[in-house]
């Protein structure tokens, strides 16, 4: 069992939280873990980029001169690679990135990143977070009093229009509800901030599945 503390918005302890390691996967699962980082930064390549071939070069395609005696180098048309204005030889040409993995996977994978934060004492459970309207200084306090000086991932129950207008303009810090963490985005900041409620839910959805 891990002892987890709960922190008020001053980073004093009020209470704790006993956490078992059995609802997270038991063990880091470090492959699976490395599988869904990969996926995480191949889906969010555009893969727009595109060059022209020499196909798609607008010229002609007669030969420009004949192959012996004229004194120059051979030639063929207009398009070829060599010449200015000619396609690429080896065109870039639009693609999809896109990989997938089974959602029991994914929610292994996700598992497997908060038992690694959770084990290296990167997680921080805050007892509530609530804004009367979008602070950033405000919620920049908190995170100061929590000491969280690096990046960071903030999860709360359900979407907070107030929190998420005071958090986007702090850097390296994500807003996520419970519902859409996902290992690539765990593992990409350094810390994790729960609300109480949202830790608790999670909890509770990993005991029913």
């Amino acid at each position: 069992m891990i002892t987890l503390g709960v922190l008020n918005k001053d980073g004093k302890e009020v209470e704790s939280l006993q956490v078992d390691e059995a609802l997270f996967g038991g063990s880091v699962r470090h492959a699976l873990l490395k599988q869904a980082i990969v996926m995480y930064h191949a889906n969010k390549r555009v893969g727009t980029a595109a060059t022209k071939s020499r196909g798609m070069v607008e010229g002609s395609t007669r030969k420009l001169y004949k192959q012996k005696g004229t004194g120059n180098a051979r030639a063929g048309n207009a398009r070829t690679p060599v010449r200015k204005g000619g396609g690429h030889a080896f065109a870039k040409s639009a693609r999809d990135f896109r990989q997938d993995m089974p959602k029991k996977q994914r929610q292994l994978a996700k598992n497997s990143a908060i038992l690694a934060k959770l084990l290296s004492n990167n997680v921080i459970v805050l007892d509530s977070l609530s804004m009367a309207g979008p602070k950033t200084k405000e919620l920049a306090g908190i995170l100061k009093n929590l000491k969280i000086t690096h990046s960071c991932v903030v999860t709360i129950p359900q979407y907070d229009t107030n929190i998420l207008k005071s958090v986007r303009n702090i850097p390296k810090i994500d807003l996520l509800t419970v519902a859409d963490l996902n290992a690539g985005s765990i593992c990409n900041r350094r810390k994790m901030l729960f609300t109480k409620d949202a830790f608790v839910s999670l909890m509770e959805s990993n005991k029913s599945s």
